[in-house]
């Protein structure tokens, strides 16, 4: 039983819930704040024709449907669950926050929510390789992984079966990270380069974004840097926790190095 996760959806009965965006990741939320008895309407810019069954299946989940160019201008609601492809400071989601709408996301509402470890990993290239790879090893020792984020399905619909013996292990984007104010048990950041610039204001608000998957982290946390990088090695002096390396040019003392050429 998870005790967070039942006030939290009791706490949602009756409210209005908005989703931004009718892709194939939001339905499962849809379809589970609808059965928990929130009022949910879905926005996005294509119309019904154009989003085919995923506008037809929202519909059967019990949503409203508000579609169109000029879709971001009528988001109402009590809760506003934004897509990680819809950026942060768009002016229509300042103008909410400034109303006292809770604008939220999938990974921070499942952050606070979930009752296991969490390994995050997030960085320019390799954190989808990353996290697989962390994610099989984690199985091949028996341990039961819940895989999510930016690779995989949604994890806040399987929330109230997450035992506490289990482990999350998610891919955060920059998307995803730069409203969250909640860090992972583990955080791993493979490095980082310019990327994204076309969405980002600038190159610091990408590198701030990336700097939140360790910044609320606390001391009995861990944070895995790559030492070569020199963005992900600067994020050092804000790691509470553990903090670990790795290389392939030089020797750890306290992380993995490429020791030879092979």
């Amino acid at each position: 039983m998870n005790n967070l996760a039942d006030k939290f959806f009791e706490s949602i009965k009756g409210k209005k819930v908005g989703f931004i965006g009718i892709g194939t990741s939001n339905l499962p939320l849809i379809k589970l704040f609808s059965d928990k008895g929130a009022v949910v309407s879905a926005y996005d810019k294509k119309d019904f024709e154009s989003l085919g069954e995923n506008a037809v299946k929202a519909k059967e989940y019990g949503a409203e449907l508000v579609l169109g160019e000029d879709y971001l201008s009528k988001l109402d609601g009590d809760i506003i669950f934004r897509s990680p492809g819809t950026p942060f400071y768009r002016p229509e989601l300042v103008a909410l926050r400034e109303k006292g709408v809770v604008l939220t996301s999938e990974m921070e509402v499942f952050f606070d929510l979930c009752p296991c470890k969490i390994i995050a990993i997030t960085g320019s290239d390799g954190k989808t390789t990353t996290t697989t790879i962390i994610s099989e090893f984690l199985k091949a020792s028996g341990v039961n992984v819940h895989l999510g984020g930016n690779i995989g399905k949604p994890l806040l619909p399987e929330i109230e079966s997450i035992k506490e013996d289990d482990v999350a292990v998610v891919e955060l984007s920059s998307f995803q990270l730069i409203s969250m104010r909640k860090s992972p048990d583990i955080a791993v950041v493979t490095n980082l380069a310019p990327n994204h610039l076309d969405i980002h204001k600038d190159m610091q608000e990408y590198v701030d974004s990336k700097k939140n998957i360790v910044l609320h982290q606390n001391a009995f946390s861990k944070a895995v840097l790559n030492l070569d990088n020199d963005i992900a090695n600067s994020f050092s002096d804000s790691v509470r926790g553990q903090l670990a390396k790795f290389s392939v040019k030089q020797s750890i003392e306290n992380g993995a190095f490429l020791d030879g050429t092979t």
